[in-house]
């Protein structure tokens, strides 16, 4: 765990200020990225609402690694990860800047593993498509972690909270994934919204224990029952919502928004800390 001494020391230019907030994000479709909706309106009405970071870490579930990255570059590359959408999906770019300084100085916050400096990666459809609403001119930097295929679900809630001094820093931390996610069971006939019974009462236990900062189910999620086993066939949607939870403190309450099932095998909901 970082002192504030070496949080003191930091150089990345970022003023302290009062503690940002906690997201997590439930993306869905990469079309949410270029449509307004329900859920990409709620995504811009939630940053209107907050105070203005001075810059943004993403978690996201599309970046699954070995070890712990942390984007490094001065650019990142806007990175269209999907296929079978339409042009102007592929079209979009989204300019955010890096903060290379801010990068490495995340990196020595953590001491549980080496985090790695990256240039190859940038912002994958995770990222953009839901900063893009909440930041449309692209006018705040924007970094990405990581997540380590390799680690579990403690894993990941501990390494949160070795993030948490950032929040005194303007830096919004953002997860971005689905709570239920298995696309093998997709039914386009209840593409706009609605669930089978199983992902419903998924979400309900996981949004019971997150209301409750009943954390240790929801990192020991294998044992919440078949349902959930159903919702999370693969675990990369889900784990980001570890880093929300885990940088959550004693005091501070959960709040759902976008609480909605679609497609029958996903689920929209949300999490703001703080």
């Amino acid at each position: 765990m970082a002192t504030l001494n070496q949080f003191k020391n930091f150089t990345s230019g970022l003023a302290q200020t009062a503690l940002m907030p906690v997201l997590f994000m439930g993306h869905g479709s990469p079309m949410n990225g270029i449509e307004v909706n329900e859920f990409s309106s709620k995504w811009a009405d939630i940053a209107r609402k907050m105070p203005t970071p001075q810059a943004v870490l993403v978690i996201s579930a599309h970046w699954f690694t070995k070890g712990t990255k942390i984007t490094a570059m001065d650019l990142p590359p806007t990175i269209h990860d999907f296929g079978g959408f339409p042009q102007a999906l592929f079209d979009v770019q989204y300019p955010a800047s890096g903060n290379p300084i801010l990068a490495q100085e995340t990196a020595d916050l953590v001491k549980s593993t080496a985090i790695i400096l990256d240039h190859d990666w940038g912002l994958d459809h995770g990222a953009w498509s839901v900063i893009k609403h909440m930041y449309p001119e692209a006018n705040i930097p924007v970094l990405q972690l990581s997540i380590d295929y390799t680690k579990d679900a403690r894993y990941h809630y501990d390494l949160a909270k070795e993030l948490a001094l950032l929040r005194k820093k303007g830096v919004l931390i953002l997860s971005s994934g689905n709570m239920v996610h298995n696309l093998r069971m997709m039914s386009w006939e209840m593409i706009n919204g609605g669930g089978y019974d199983w992902a419903i009462e998924a979400n309900e236990k996981f949004k019971t224990a997150i209301l409750n900062k009943d954390h240790q189910p929801l990192i020991n999620y294998q044992t919440m029952g078949s349902e959930i086993m159903m919702g999370i066939p693969t675990p990369e949607h889900y784990l980001p919502l570890m880093y929300t939870i885990g940088l959550q403190n004693e005091n501070e309450s959960a709040t759902l928004f976008n609480d909605k099932a679609v497609a029958g095998s996903l689920t929209m909901t949300s999490v703001q800390v703080g």
